[in-house]
């Protein structure tokens, strides 16, 4: 198999079958043969023994040679115990607390399941609005996205990462601008993208600068008007400031449902891409784009005859993956089989343009998507018409336009164009329809070694000409873009594009040739110069609306960068250890500074479950520079509280800010969990994050920060009378009940630049990032 280095390394990392101690148990190969052979086990009934091993020969050497991948789900779970194989859910939220709960709890099942889910929350009153059974007021839409984003936090998918939510909200809702400006701190819900669910009736208002209806959902009931204009503004702000959110076409999802009898499309899944009915779930995979080329006469072509066979083999493929897959709820099973969507996309694009030579932000490219994606559209109904004849059609046929039309197909839709990440670097290739990310960006390896990456397509044709060189690449690596290169051929510059040399509208545009022949939606983000304006937003907006997409999401680069660490230039051998001393923004090569021979500090003892816990920080004249910690005679976790200290000591001694400790450490919860004199301790490191947060006040001047410290009589200070800093703190820490944790994988949310997991920079794409070192990703 054609496995560069990359797409061993997460395949190993997120993918491979593992033992209970994380001992590999399976190779690629292995994958591919386990995932072909679940899923050819769906014909098993209607085909002999021999025919059944040909399909699922042809299922992996389809997967094997990178010409088509499934979704994430189905590589990981197909075979195995879980066999949960879809990675998109739609659950209905009902106006009832015990519906809202009860999608909470269908929610958890789903991402522990590895699954992602859509909601809208549009059918819930708004904040104020009487509650009959109660006598009360509602909450209101915002506040219960908040309990879904705490309850998502605490369940991690397959044990490895928490799940991805959409949530979306008519723009009609009255808590409308609330809903807009909920995720205005990168920092707020942290686990939802989000979508305002636009009409036709309000894109109308808006060109016409007129007041539109807010309408109470339970009444129907208008209880309100706003000036279009005005929202459309609001929302053009909020995306410019960071990215969401994003707008969803309502109208146009429910003019190209095909089972309106059955329900209307009110959300979509977490990416978008996906409109789905209530307790529907979506079977996805990809086509890779850049293997469907062939070589004729030393000019390079698209092979429609082996696109043709890869369309079939897939839409065979994801059918059967419904009848295999093992879904977390009976609703679900039921609607899903119901409707037999499946969602076939592409990957590699952008690396097809660049090996027929063509531009991506040129008209031709526009009009080879279209031609391509036309094609895989016929082709792929086509395939449904033939498993049809042999299998039926789908359940829910009869609730369907294909009556109508006398069409029998098996699926109702087949084709959906979906993010890509971690399945495009396993094939090694362009994610999506996206454009290339960067043609060239350095690794670092052990011992401060770089290793170059450079895309593939770019190196060979580099190569080729004669002007590839290490040196090059690193200069480009630095730049980002190989616009301006004396040495690369102008025509090479204008092929291989990246994500910012590309102007707003031809992202769109392509976003829309692709659009033009999909039954459900396409994933696209339209990525935005830093220094992009609010009229570029608004601009892309309404392109999105004038060409048919189905919905838009944007990202202006470094619109969300709170991180934590910062990619600066990579550093050598040759580059001492002292040009490094005091800074904090290298992702490799820090070493922390000496202990100070002499150190002051204070101690604190607190209960925790298994007993008290005594915790000393110490600082010096750089600040607050180490941890101790000691347990009583009860027992408790010595080892595990020793070991926080002293990586805490370590982070603090390498430059690392206290406060982004203190969040960390802060709000992590241990089952021996006791209330004392009002506070709650959560934990060890609960504790250990406290009492920084208390010492770096007291350095810092605050008032009384001395006496909210409780010290030991060693130290010779008299006890303070009366917890004081715990005034005010009694609704964060109900909050924490609920949470697990404030933060993701060492950052917060996916609100970051870089990967916290390798450090490099990340992609966003589809409302999500992705990292293309290490496989990383995250959404909402």
């Amino acid at each position: 198999m054609n496995l560069n280095e990359n797409a061993i390394k997460v395949l190993e990392k997120r993918y491979l079958a593992k033992d209970e101690n994380g001992k590999l148990l399976e190779n690629p190969e292995g994958m591919f043969k386990r995932v072909a052979r679940a899923v050819a086990s769906a014909d098993k009934e209607s085909v002999s023994a021999e025919e059944l091993k040909d399909i699922e020969q042809e299922f992996y050497d389809m997967m094997a040679n990178l010409d088509f991948l499934p979704n994430s789900p189905t590589l990981m779970n197909a075979g195995r115990p879980l066999g949960q194989l879809s990675a998109c859910f739609v659950l209905p939220i009902e106006d009832t607390m015990e519906g809202i709960f009860e999608t909470i709890k269908n929610a958890a099942l789903i991402h522990k399941s590895g699954g992602g889910t859509g909601f809208s929350f549009s059918r819930l009153r708004p904040k104020g609005a009487s509650v009959n059974s109660t006598g009360g007021v509602a909450s209101g839409p915002v506040s219960f996205m908040k309990v879904f984003n705490a309850a998502t936090e605490a369940v991690k998918q397959g044990g490895t990462r928490r799940g991805a939510n959409m949530g979306i909200l008519r723009v009609d809702h009255p808590d409308i601008m609330d809903f807009i400006t909920c995720k205005k701190n990168n920092a707020d819900i942290t686990n939802f993208n989000i979508s305002v669910g636009i009409t036709e009736e309000f894109m109308n208002a808006v060109e016409k600068n007129e007041d539109y209806n807010l309408v109470e959902p339970n009444t129907g009931n208008i209880v309100g008007k706003h000036n279009a204009k005005e929202m459309f503004d609001l929302i053009v702000d909020m995306a410019w400031n960071n990215g969401e959110p994003g707008i969803i076409f309502l109208d146009r999802l429910n003019r190209d449902n095909v089972t309106p009898e059955i329900g209307q499309i009110e959300s979509t899944n977490p990416c978008g891409e996906q409109p789905l009915l209530p307790y529907e779930a979506c079977n996805l995979g990809s086509i890779n784009l850049s293997n469907m080329l062939k070589d004729i006469g030393g000019k390079t072509e698209v092979d429609f005859d082996k696109l043709r066979n890869t369309v079939r083999k897939a839409v065979h493929f994801l059918d059967n993956v419904i009848d295999v897959n093992k879904y977390p709820l009976p609703e679900i099973d039921e609607m899903t089989r119901g409707t037999r969507k499946i969602g076939l996309g592409v990957m590699g694009w952008a690396d097809m343009l660049c090996k027929l030579n063509i531009p991506y932000n040129s008209q031709i490219s526009i009009d080879l998507a279209e031609k391509i994606m036309y094609f895989i559209q016929d082709e792929s109904k086509k395939a449904s018409i033939e498993l049809a004849e042999r299998k039926g059609v789908f359940p829910y046929y009869d609730k369907s336009i294909y009556k109508d039309l006398g069409v029998k197909v098996r699926n109702a839709t087949t084709t959906t164009i979906a993010p890509t990440g971690t399945l495009s670097i396993i094939a090694g290739v362009s994610s999506g329809i996206e454009p290339l990310f960067a043609i060239s960006y350095i690794r670092n390896v052990m011992d401060n070694d770089e290793l170059i990456e450079v895309n593939p397509v770019f190196k060979q044709i580099a190569n080729t000409e004669g002007f590839y060189s290490d040196e090059l690449m690193r200069r480009i690596a630095k730049r980002g873009t190989i616009k301006g290169f004396g040495e690369i051929p102008e025509n090479i510059q204008n092929v291989f594009v990246t994500s910012h040399d590309i102007s707003p509208d031809w992202h769109v545009r392509m976003q829309a040739a692709f659009q033009k022949y999909t039954d459900n939606a396409v994933s696209k983000t339209v990525n935005l110069k830093n220094e992009a304006t609010h009229k570029d937003v608004s601009d892309a907006f309404w392109l999105a609306y004038k060409t048919n997409c189905k919905g838009v999401t944007i990202y202006r680069d470094g619109s969300r960068d709170l991180q934590v660490l910062n990619i600066g230039k990579v550093k050598g051998k040759e580059e001492s250890a002292s040009e490094n001393k005091g800074q904090t923004n290298q992702v490799s090569g820090i070493a922390p500074r000496p202990r100070s021979e002499i150190a002051t500090g204070f101690t604190e003892k607190v209960k925790i479950g298994c007993g008290n816990l005594y915790v000393t920080v110490n600082y010096d004249e750089h600040g607050i520079c180490e941890v101790f910690t000691n347990t009583g005679r009860a027992g408790g976790c010595p080892s595990q509280s020793e070991a926080t200290a002293r990586l805490v000591s370590i982070a603090l001694r390498s430059g690392v800010d206290h406060k982004y400790i203190v969040e960390q450490l802060k709000g992590i919860r241990c089952p021996s969990t006791i209330r004392q004199k009002g506070l709650k301790v959560l934990s060890c490191p609960d504790a250990i994050g406290r009492l920084i947060e208390k010492v770096a006040k007291m350095q810092n001047g605050q008032k009384d920060a001395t006496s909210e410290i409780c010290i030991t009589e060693e130290q010779k200070f008299q006890r303070p009378t009366a917890n004081t800093y715990h005034k005010g703190e009694d609704t964060l820490e109900d909050e924490a009940d609920f949470k697990v944790a404030e933060l993701e994988d060492g950052v917060e949310g996916s609100d970051t630049a870089v990967c916290p997991e390798c450090g490099k920079k990340v992609e966003h794409e589809g409302g999500c990032v992705v990292c293309r070192n290490c496989g990383y990703s995250k959404c909402g």
